[in-house]
């Protein structure tokens, strides 16, 4: 069978890439299930007879979201790389362990997380909400932030290269949306160059609840992809957005995910401990709060679970609090809150 264009959808040519590079036995047969929920690669679970499980990446070009979204599929091997460094730096037991990759495929493997696990994006609007584990949510960010700080002299070079974060955070998240709301749009641009200026620490760029499975009771961190070195305040507004969008969207638990968002943002502070930037780094976590907000309603990937006119709703009041942004995260929460 060629492999040229190997495509990992189709579980024939899979099977028999997996035994032509060795990776498992010439007459060795896992079972092969296909993952959904992801936009920007295909995903395939392959389940060994000893018991090894893997999840096998393989990026594509063009995502799979309703507007035309391109990014190379170079992005697959930052992920790898993130893999081998976050091994590391984050804490034991919270990343996947990296297998393989094929550079000239496109195409990442890693340890699969064991069974039972669940997703914490859907026990979160489940109403499923638990302090425990909002807190290895900012103690895992953190440790991140801190540990590569303290290694910057080594990760910054290995992480200089932020054109995934560019291509697939700034321009559908800020420069996106700045084109579809143009009363955000000098907020946003400043953002943008602001952002770009930025260079402090180990980034992940995507850390949400999406990319989050619960295993033992344990967070497990996935999807490295957009992992850079720059402004650490990306993450926590990139994070913070899921705890307020789903106050919007679960009224009942309105308080409790407001709740749930000072927490996240008080053990982070208290987990990172002192470091030189600690001080500037609220304010922006504000503003990036604010953008990813509207991104999240108004960009290339909104979510899912708003509807069209809590979308509006969520757009006008993040556009009245851009025109005067509080300075500390708790007083962002509580006027998201009080002016929905």
């Amino acid at each position: 069978m060629v492999l040229d264009d190997l495509d990992i959808e189709q579980p024939e040519a899979l099977l028999a890439y997996l035994r032509q590079t060795g990776l498992i036995g010439h007459n060795e047969t896992p079972q092969i299930r296909y993952l959904t929920g992801g936009v920007s690669n295909r995903t395939a679970l392959v389940e060994r007879s000893g018991g090894e499980a893997w999840v096998i990446k393989q990026a594509l070009a063009k995502l799979r979201v309703p507007v035309d979204w391109f990014s190379s599929p170079e992005r697959v091997h930052r992920e790898a790389l993130g893999l081998r460094w976050l091994a590391s730096l984050a804490p034991a037991g919270t990343v996947p362990a990296f297998v393989y990759e094929d550079h000239s495929r496109h195409l990442l493997i890693m340890q699969a997380v064991p069974q039972p696990h669940q997703n914490w994006k859907t026990m979160l609007l489940a109403g499923r909400l638990e302090g425990d584990h909002v807190d290895q949510f900012g103690r895992l960010l953190a440790a991140i932030h801190r540990r590569a700080y303290e290694r910057r002299g080594e990760v910054a070079p290995a992480f200089e290269d932020r054109s995934f974060f560019e291509t697939l955070r700034l321009e559908p998240y800020y420069r996106y949306t700045a084109g579809q709301v143009p009363a955000a749009a000098p907020y946003l641009d400043s953002l943008c160059a602001e952002t770009l200026a930025c260079r402090l620490t180990l980034v992940h760029g995507d850390y949400s609840p999406k990319n989050i499975l619960v295993y033992q009771g344990r967070l497990i961190l996935l999807d490295h992809e957009v992992i850079h070195f720059g402004d650490p305040a990306f993450d926590l507004g990139f994070s913070l957005t899921h705890f307020l969008s789903k106050a919007h969207h679960l009224p009942r638990l309105r308080a409790e995910f407001a709740e749930a968002a000072r927490r996240y943002m008080s053990v982070y502070r208290q987990s990172l401990g002192t470091l030189p930037w600690l001080g500037e780094l609220e304010a922006r976590a504000v503003r990036h709060t604010l953008a990813c907000l509207l991104a999240r309603v108004s960009g290339r990937s909104p979510l899912e679970y708003l509807g069209p006119d809590a979308r509006l709703r969520q757009r006008e009041v993040v556009v009245s609090l851009m025109a005067d942004p509080p300075a500390m995260v708790a007083d962002l929460i509580h006027h998201f809150i009080e002016r929905l």
